[in-house]
């Protein structure tokens, strides 16, 4: 039971042990004293909550978002340049220029854009206005949506109904016209686009200027983690470009500790981290080569070592760290996954965030639970079987047989060891949520 201390009757000099009474219990002044403490306001606080905002290493935490455009772009300096050679004449105001980067999740694909974009806006200062706009594909995946999302960025009070395609590249013509802007748009996880349309939207993106006078309306940047030029059509192709793409390889070891270098000087206090813990870093995250596992290394190392009182981040709490964050599950493979399966998915990790083990029948009792929660209709005991199946033929989970349950045949009883239920449930609910 808590303990309501703002409610104590107390009133004492320092100098004097007296007893104070609270509900049916006697304390005395000073063990009053260290429980709560006073604000300038003259409110009372519990001491536990000190640590708020006093960081033993931590000093900034935005450095350590997945989100944070650095100022100095670690380990993809070729890559850098190699764009610059592709853009060598972005100058002019009659040129458009066109570039695909892929490679694996966390390989640095959208911060590269990103860096770049924000670089050349800079660089061509009043030379030529540049106007950059990022499109998550995965968020917008239809051709309308992303049509609308481009709309919008460069008019945030265009309608957002009653437009057809056709329409809404007009009206980004005209505006970027009017405006005597330049568009970089930056089409990030375009894969889901192109399964959505084919590729016509690119087609119509590139095709922008034909019949007119005007010509350099808008740059294109392509992202993806697959080989995105096999999948279009030959004349999206040759309009595109097929040399016109930028190949990630995953990071290793010695650039993840000095992508964890730069993010700690950025966000921690100096001295705190040293080169040996950021080597640790680098090796761990080095088993994938993704950019976000060091990151996110770092940060769970820092919140560690405060939690333990500790001013200062140690190699254990890397490797640590290490052995929980390699209990993820690479995006796509959830995002791909037929929406039943998703919810399937979701039931199970709902039940799996509390318990080691759930049954196949409480499971498929849970999957019904989720689908009333959507308005969905329950797919059949078969079609929730097979679903099953294909989840563990991809390894999000695992089935073991008990054959000394009671009763008639088998239990089956399923796990999720290659995942951490309680961040794939919020994921599932946002992909599950849009679609």
């Amino acid at each position: 039971m808590m303990t309501n201390y703002s409610h104590c009757h107390h009133d004492y000099s320092p100098q004097l042990l007296r007893t104070v009474k609270v509900g049916s219990e006697r304390f005395t002044n000073r063990m009053v004293g260290a429980m709560v403490s006073e604000t300038e306001e003259g409110g009372q606080v519990a001491d536990y909550l000190d640590r708020i905002g006093a960081g033993l290493i931590l000093d900034n935490a935005e450095p350590l978002s997945y989100d944070y455009m650095p100022d100095v772009l670690v380990g993809r300096e070729d890559q850098l340049s190699q764009l610059a050679v592709i853009f060598q004449q972005i100058d002019d105001h009659t040129v458009s220029c066109r570039v695909a980067i892929t490679g694996n999740v966390g390989c640095g694909k959208t911060v590269l854009s990103h860096v770049f974009s924000r670089d050349l806006q800079r660089y061509l200062g009043s030379k030529r206005d540049l106007k950059i706009v990022h499109v998550n594909c995965r968020n917008h995946p239809s051709k309308s949506q992303a049509l609308q999302r481009i709309v919008t960025s460069l008019d945030s009070r265009h309608p957002e109904r009653g437009f057809g395609s056709g329409e809404i590249l007009q009206s980004i013509r005209k505006q970027l016209q009017n405006s005597s802007e330049h568009l970089i748009l930056i089409l990030d996880e375009v894969d889901h686009l192109l399964r959505a349309d084919k590729g016509d939207l690119l087609y119509q993106l590139l095709r922008i200027d034909e019949g007119r006078e005007s010509r350099g309306t808008i740059s294109l940047i392509i992202i993806s983690q697959e080989q995105v030029l096999d999948q279009l059509e030959s004349a999206v192709l040759s309009r595109f470009g097929r040399s016109n793409h930028i190949r990630l390889e995953p990071y290793n070891a010695l650039e993840l500790a000095a992508i964890a270098k730069q993010r700690a000087s950025l966000a921690c206090k100096e001295g705190t981290v040293s080169e040996g813990v950021l080597r640790t870093i680098g090796q761990r995250a080095s088993e994938t080569g993704d950019a976000r596992v060091a990151i996110e290394l770092l940060e769970n190392s820092v919140k560690q070592a405060e939690k333990a009182g500790r001013a200062e981040v140690l190699a254990n709490d890397v490797r640590w760290q290490a052995r929980e964050i390699g209990r993820t599950v690479e995006p796509s493979v959830v995002d791909d996954l037929n929406r039943h399966a998703q919810m399937i998915l979701l039931a199970l990790c709902r039940r799996l965030r509390k318990e080691d083990e759930v049954t196949t029948g409480d499971s498929e009792k849970l999957y019904r639970v989720v689908c009333e929660e959507y308005e969905v209709e329950p797919r059949s005991h078969t079609t929730f079987w097979k679903h099953l199946k294909r989840l563990e033929a991809l390894e999000l989970i695992e089935a073991r047989t008990d054959n000394r349950s009671e009763g008639r045949g088998r239990t089956q009883f399923l796990s999720m060891p290659a995942a951490l239920p309680g961040s794939l449930e919020k994921r599932l609910e946002n992909t599950i949520g849009q679609s």
